[in-house]
């Protein structure tokens, strides 16, 4: 055989299977199906290296279990709305149509490069009116079902952008896409009813075995229940009370002072703030940070008195209210009680404005003072200063603190969440237009389903002036009312490119339906996806907004399931010179480069070898020429052998001591990639496996070929080593299966199954220690008793050296592993 041609081969096999539509699958059965599916991609223009570690993960996976025997779903698509589309229309006067079909477009090519084992007809294209259509249908399930509805609300504010934010999509009080500071501003605005599935989102995470724990903790933070206790502190001078919420009844005798979020509404309706002026000053400062911000431990907390007071209802003390920065109007209720003596954040507070710390809730064992505390305390202990409660246990204090406030009228028992309802509206052009038309006479109409989908048009303004560009279209504004006929407008937001993503994978299940946005046939065969692979980032975006979105058409009796994916891997980051690849700093290495110098195969293999999957990879060049390098020795490998196997039946007929051992690490290796593979994702240490494999058929050609050749069991050798090597490395096995002999696929081929007997060796290593230091090794027949293992060492010339002068105090033996030998 000629040397590796890594281009003409690929070039050949990526084209054998796209005309043979070789990867395209149907429902079966008869068959257990495997779907394997690696979040979509936004079409940015190129694939970088995190795209092709990405899919060469889930290729793997895919190629193993379709060898397995299983009917495997492996599709791919596109989630193509978003603001870099439209940010391209207004910086380079390209429409975002265009500039997103042309990037679709190269990066279609670039994943066929690589070879993946997609099923091309199930593309799906987020931005096309046939997908479009589906999200503006399931839009108006949510409606009619009182999940989705408007109300005017603060909201993250992008000037950059010139669009709303989720609390999600603010990253340290700016924006995630272009890092400029986030304001605040009062919008009417489109949410999904998220909160009305929060406990059922949280209990789920419970039957997610195959979920990392981190994903399922930080969703089950963000979610954030709390049950509580809501309090009513009476306003003095007034019949108006502050209410707030805790978790620890126990401490509200310890309550010091009240403090309120500057947009409480309590503010706005009292004319008499004693310190108005400075209040107000203050609001205006705050306004111009995010929730988010106002929520981290990093925020440096600050506050302003208002000169109002409360009473607490356990002690009947008055106490100060304040405004700080730190509460927030979309958690609780946008007021806090400060119990400095037992929460850090209030200690921290009331030292530096100079307000009382007064201690409720003493350890068991010295006694606190709050003069001298620089650290509150939180644990349970025994309850003190706190009236009719004094010296209950905290616990127990807990239930007898709220069942008096309840008892009173002054509270109710209530859970909280830190989880608010999905803001999905979005002034821009390019996103799912929502369904919604206005009319003068109707009201708030939802557009029919038969008239979906409501297109998006092509002549629109694309400037960023904080209104949607929808709205610069008068054929789009001016339509007429589904119930009355007369005049109406069009809503112009724009669906969040979260909701898109949060249902693709059902429409990869049927792609091409017209009538429906998925077969609940095909759906009922498919899901839940079995694998699902992608970057962690998206832990508490699109992994909750698509869980929720399952669970509500579950409820709606479109799909079975209400879980959408079974098991999750979050693969880690490529990194260059120790930090993220980023064209800002220079350091982006081009898959497209990779291929051109060193092929396909050589890539996916490199991305796969050099570390685990959930870990960060650095890149280096001198990996991934040795990888490079091994292929070449594979090639060589087989290609030595070729002729001479080409007309052999494999067999594995042992003859020789050579023979059983090659056997013997050929099923070792099978063993150790299945369950590298399948059971722990380790594909750097299934590579691994593979390389020494080929290290031994090397050492066998070298040493025994040539004396006691073996064709049948050899090729039974290379054969699997090609079996093996398939899902890492396409395109090169199914050229050297092909030069075997072979007219099938070796992707139709059948997964190898170790063989229990041949792992069995005849002769193991056993290592020697002298005072617990490694002296010797020696081979020895398996099973071999103690004493005779003993006898064996004390002959060894190499122990005698180490035991001259010495007395032997005692040997320990274990048999086909150690001896170790006591001596003075």
């Amino acid at each position: 055989m000629e040397r590796y041609h890594f281009k003409q081969i690929e070039a050949k096999w990526q084209q054998k299977w796209q005309e043979q539509g070789f990867y395209q699958v149907g429902a079966d059965p008869s068959r257990p199906k495997y779907y394997l599916l690696e979040m979509f991609p936004y079409p940015s223009g190129d694939l970088h290296m995190g795209h092709v570690r990405n899919y060469s993960i889930g290729d793997v996976l895919a190629r193993f279990k379709r060898m397995r025997g299983f009917n495997v779903l492996h599709p791919m698509g596109w989630d193509a709305f978003g603001l870099p589309a439209e940010n391209a229309a207004i910086n380079r006067g390209v429409h975002p149509a265009d500039w997103t079909a042309r990037n679709i477009s190269n990066m279609r090519r670039q994943l066929q490069q690589l070879g993946l084992s997609y099923d091309w007809r199930r593309e799906v294209t987020t931005c096309l009116p046939d997908y479009y259509r589906w999200t503006q249908w399931l839009f108006l399930q949510l409606y009619h079902h009182g999940l989705a509805y408007k109300k005017k609300a603060p909201v993250n504010w992008c000037p950059s952008c010139a669009t709303v934010l989720a609390n999600e999509q603010v990253v340290d009080g700016a924006c995630e896409r272009c890092d400029t500071p986030v304001t605040k501003r009062e919008l009417e605005q489109w949410f999904f009813r998220i909160t009305d599935y929060a406990d059922r989102l949280l209990a789920g995470l419970d039957r997610l075995p195959g979920w990392p724990d981190k994903v399922k903790v930080m969703q089950e933070n963000w979610i954030g229940k709390s049950p509580g206790l809501e309090i009513d502190f009476v306003l003095e001078g007034t019949d108006r009370t502050i209410t707030v919420f805790t978790t620890r009844p126990d401490t509200v005798a310890g309550v010091t002072y009240l403090v309120l979020a500057p947009e409480h509404e309590l503010l706005a309706f009292l004319g008499e703030v004693p310190n108005r002026s400075q209040v107000e000053a203050f609001q205006e400062r705050v306004a111009r940070l995010s929730s988010v911000d106002r929520a981290s431990a990093e925020l440096e907390k600050e506050g302003v008195p208002t000169g109002l007071y409360a009473v607490n209802p356990v002690t009947g003390e008055k106490v100060p209210v304040w405004v700080a920065n730190y509460v927030v109007t979309e958690y609780g209720t946008g007021a806090v009680m400060g119990v400095p003596a037992h929460d850090q954040r209030d200690l921290e507070f009331a030292r530096k404005y100079g307000l009382p710390v007064k201690v409720v809730i003493q350890p068991p064992a010295t006694p606190l003072e709050p003069e001298a505390m620089t650290q509150a305390y939180t644990e349970p202990g025994l309850m003190v200063n706190s009236g009719p409660f004094a010296g209950l246990e905290s616990e127990k204090g807990k239930e007898a603190v709220a069942d008096f406030i309840a008892a009173r009228g002054q509270g109710r028992r209530r859970v909280n969440y830190r989880l608010r309802d999905w803001l999905i509206s979005r002034q821009r052009y390019w996103g799912a237009p929502i369904p919604i038309i206005y009319c003068p006479d109707c009201g708030e109409v939802p557009v029919p389903e038969a008239d979906l989908p409501v297109f998006l048009p092509r002549e629109v303004v694309f400037k960023p002036t904080g209104d949607s560009p929808l709205a610069t279209c008068a054929a789009f504004m001016h339509t007429t009312c589904p119930q009355c006929g007369r005049p109406a407008r069009r809503e112009t937001d724009t669906m969040d490119t979260f909701v898109c993503s949060s249902w693709y994978f059902l429409r990869y299940t049927s792609p091409g339906d017209g009538r429906e946005p998925f077969t609940r046939q095909e759906t009922d065969y498919w899901m839940p996806v079995d694998q699902y692979i992608g970057g962690v980032e998206h832990a508490i975006l699109h992994l909750m907004y698509a869980r929720f979105f399952m669970k509500v058409m579950h409820d709606l009796g479109l799909v079975l399931d209400d879980e959408p994916f079974t098991n999750l891997l979050t693969q880690g980051m490529v990194l260059k010179d120790g930090g993220k690849m980023s064209k800002s700093k220079g350091n982006i290495v081009s898959p497209e480069e990779i291929i051109a110098a060193y092929g396909a195969d050589t890539a996916r293999l490199f991305i796969l070898f050099a570390a685990p999957p959930e870990r960060d990879l650095e890149w280096s060049e001198a990996g991934v020429e040795g990888c490079y390098r091994f292929l070449n020795r594979v090639w060589r490998l087989v290609s030595s052998w070729q002729g001479e196997l080409a007309e052999v039946s494999a067999a594995e007929t042992v003859k020789t001591k050579a023979d059983r051992e090659l056997r013997r690490q050929v099923h070792a290796t099978v063993k150790k990639v299945t369950e590298d593979i399948e059971l722990r994702f380790n594909f750097n240490t299934a590579v691994s496996a593979i390389m020494e494999l080929v290290n031994a058929l090397y050492q066998y050609r070298e040493e025994v070929w040539s004396r006691e050749p073996n064709p049948a069991l050899v090729k039974a050798a290379v054969e699997k080593l090609l079996l093996l090597l398939a899902p890492f490395t396409p395109h090169i096995t199914e050229e050297l299966w092909e030069a075997m002999g072979h007219r099938e696929s070796i992707h139709l081929a059948t997964w190898p199954v170790a063989d229990q007997e041949a792992l069995a060796a005849e002769e193991v290593t056993v290592v020697v220690q002298i005072n617990g230091k490694v002296r010797d090794r020696l081979t020895v027949p398996v099973g071999l008793r103690e004493q005779a293992l003993e006898e064996e060492v004390l002959r060894r010339e190499r122990v005698a050296a180490y035991l001259a002068g010495k007395e032997i105090v005692k040997m320990v033996s274990v048999p086909d592993r150690l001896v170790n030998i006591v001596c003075r």
